[in-house]
Parts: C-alpha cells; structure tokens; sequence
C-alpha cells in the first residue's frame, strides 16, 4: 500500500470482514472507558474494601491474565481465534455484571478472574483475527487505526463516566459497569452474525514437525527472543510507566497538580487519535525496526523532559509534563502498528495464536514489572536514577530492535516486494492486500 494512502481508501480496500472487525473496536472500548478509570475508586470508597485490597484485586486482574495467555494462545490455533475471542469477550461481560453487584471481596475477585481471563485470551486471538483479514503493509495499517480508536473510546468513555459516575451515588457505578458489559454484546453479536466465516484458524502443513508448534519450540527462534525481549522492555519503560511512575514522578517530583496530570493524559488521547493514520501514512514501506528507532528517540527525550521537572518552576514544570506525555504519544504511535505486524507476519498461519501469545506475554510481564520498579525506586527519592533507567531502557529497545532487524525476512520487517510494487505501479492498480481467512 502505497504511503499516500487516505484513510477512504483504507477503508475501500478492507475487506467486509475487516471493516466489521474493526467497527467492533469503537463501542466496545467506549465501554470499558466507562469503567477503566474508575474501578478502584469504585472498590475503595462505595464497595469500603481498603485500598490495599483494592490494588491487590486490580493486579489480580493481571496475574489471571499471565496464566492464561499461553493456553490461550494454543487454544486459538486449534479453534481458531473467532471461538476464542466469542469465549474470551463473554467472560469480560460476565465480569462487568459481577463486578455490578459485587458487595464482598470473594465476588470481586471473581470477576476480576473474569476480566483476567478476557484479558489474557482475547490479545493473541484478536490479533489473529486481525491477520485473517489483513496481509502485508494492511495489516500494518490496521493495527495502528485500531490503537486510535481503542484510544478514542477509551478517552471518551472516560470523559462520560466521570461526569455520571457519582461516590455519593452508588448505583451510578452499577450503571457504568452494567453499560460496559452491555458494550460486549456487540463484537459478540458480529462474531455470531458478519463474522461468522472468519475463523483464523489453519491446519499445519502436511511436513510440519508436531514439536514445532510447542512454546518451547518458538522460543527458540532468534527472531522470537529478539522480539519478546523488545516487547517486554518497551512495555516496562512504556506503558508500565503511565499509570505508576510518570504520576508519582510528576506529583513527587515535579510537584504538578492532579489536574494537570489528568490533562496531560487527555494531550495522550488527543495526539495518538490526530496524529495515528498520518504517522501510518509516513512510515509506509519503511523498515518497522528503523521506526522503532525514531520511537527510542522520542521516547528517551521524553524522559529527558520529564526530568527536567524537578528543576523548572511550577508553570513550567506543568508544561514539561504535557510535553512529556506528547512526545510519549507520539512514540506510542509508532510501535503500536509495528511490534503486532511483525509478530503477525513472521508467525506460520496455523502457530499464529501461539505467537500472539507469547508476544502478550511479554507485553503483561513489562506492565507489571514497570510499575513494580517505579514504585520501588521513587519511594526511596532516586529520581534520577529513574529518568536514567528510563533512557538507557530505550536506547536497549533501539538495539534489539537492529538485532532483529537481521533476523527477520525483509517482507516481515515492512520492506514490500519491489517486484510486486514496480509491476502495479506501473499498471496503476493496487497492491494486492489478500482475502479474508474462512472457515
């Protein structure tokens, strides 16, 4: 695809299926928007379970969701990732509703198992059914339109729930959360109807080892390694950072109000939904590790910027704030679309969930390894060795990411085949994107 491409003509050379795959995301982040931001106030201060309580029931969400990723994984090869996604989105409604009514700890912590278990199986599946409909720079594409508008429906859902939900009205949260796992019937309803013949699942070719299909065995790919390590390390200086450490930074050491930092996570929303299909749009036919490079990049002078506010004065402290989560914004807008299209097109079709799942393994280890690190050192006042680790965990991105860039297949790392391109470029019809993968 070529990199002038408008977002009418994404859209045009989508298949049916991948349009209605992709309208799913929309409503059904919407919904956890609702809820997202407000679950442990709402555990705290209406259910009265104590905030220690109340994070532990949140990090059980993540544990869950590390048990079960790998099963998940396996499960979606062998029953294709449809199945799993129908499985995995109906137990994020059964969670919503519990979580509802939930007045003892017992009943939340059952459906945070719940949330935990959506969690963990829906990210390899849902990124195999994205490989169904998709191939190539496509597929690429996808991914990074669906990061904006899972942060769209995020961002808005967030905005309704906080102007609805009230602690001195407690069934306003029943509201939202029952309004979440009412958002799950409609990627059900798809799933069910329009989506029905998109299974993303294939059978292993007839000279395929049995053995290769093991984790074991995948892990033992270079290329594999390569990508799991970058993931996890760009998730623990990345996103295991924007709910733990840039808040407590930026309240403890730049001293910045919490009206600043809810901003500063607005300026996040508003720049990846701008600027995501513009950033698709320029790094077409590049090499997805070189813009992985220009991500380390802007990801290390993000944290330069968000040091320098324990220096600067209150107003300018607050702007360097805003500015740090711009520029973080930016980065995000980058590795969104690439890490997944790589997972995805050095995978075999019929190990497609396995490599998804492990790819999530990582991307989960790092978020609860990020804030574990962040809490930990910015207790004990080591700002600076905060900011330090930080860079130094980017520039370590930028150098996996040239280690894998010899390991992968041109194709894989984003490189069209010139053959293919020169022949269409010169009869002035389009690359060929594939057809949707059928049961």
């Amino acid at each position: 695809m070529s990199s002038s491409v408008t977002l009418r003509q994404f859209w045009t050379v989508l298949s049916p299926e991948g349009r209605w795959l992709l309208s799913t995301v929309a409503v059904q982040t919407l919904g956890r928007g609702l809820t997202l931001p407000f679950t442990v106030i709402y555990l705290h201060e209406v259910r009265g379970f104590s905030l220690d309580l109340a994070g532990t029931l949140m990090a059980f969400i993540a544990v869950v969701a590390l048990a079960v990723t790998g099963p998940g994984g396996a499960l979606t090869d062998r029953v294709g990732a449809r199945r799993v996604l129908l499985f995995s989105t109906t137990c994020q409604l059964l969670g919503c509703t519990v979580l509802a009514f939930a007045t003892t700890p017992a009943a939340a912590a059952l459906a945070m198992a719940f949330l935990g278990v959506n969690f963990g199986m829906s990210w390899p599946a849902f990124n195999a059914l994205i490989a169904a409909v998709t191939t190539g720079e496509l597929r690429q594409q996808y991914f990074g339109i669906n990061f904006a508008l899972i942060n769209l429906g995020i961002g808005v859902g967030g905005v309704i729930g906080g102007m609805y939900a009230d602690v001195s009205q407690p069934h306003t949260f029943t509201v939202i959360f029952l309004a979440d796992a009412a958002s799950m019937l409609v990627p059900i309803a798809l799933l069910l109807g329009p989506l029905r013949r998109v299974s993303g699942q294939h059978v292993a070719p007839d000279d395929a080892d049995a053995a290769s299909g093991s984790y074991l065995a995948i892990l033992r790919n270079p290329a594999v390694v390569g990508m799991t390590g970058l993931t996890f390390i760009a998730v623990f200086v990345g996103y295991g950072q924007l709910e733990a450490g840039f808040p407590a930074f930026a309240r403890q050491v730049g001293d910045v109000s919490t009206r600043v930092i809810g901003f500063a996570f607005a300026v996040n929303t508003a720049v990846i939904v701008l600027l995501q299909f513009l950033v698709l749009r320029r790094i077409a036919g590049h090499r997805r590790t070189r813009v992985m490079l220009v991500m380390c990049a802007i990801w290390a002078v993000s944290y330069l910027v968000l040091g320098a506010t324990g220096v600067l004065p209150g107003v300018l402290a607050g702007a360097a704030v805003l500015a740090y989560m711009g520029l973080f914004a930016l980065g995000e807008t980058m590795m969104q679309p690439t890490i997944p299209a790589i997972t995805n097109d050095m995978a075999p079709d019929h190990l497609r969930g396995r490599y998804n799942a492990v790819n999530a393994g990582a991307f989960q280890a790092g978020a609860i390894g990020g804030p574990l690190f962040a809490g930990f050192v910015l207790d004990r006042g080591w700002s600076t060795p905060y900011v330090l680790t930080m860079v130094v965990g980017c520039a370590l991105i930028a150098v996996l990411a040239l280690v894998v860039e010899r390991l992968v297949p041109a194709a894989v790392n984003g490189v069209p085949d010139e053959s293919v391109l020169s022949i269409h470029t010169a009869t002035g019809d389009p690359a060929p994107q594939g057809t949707p993968e059928r049961e």
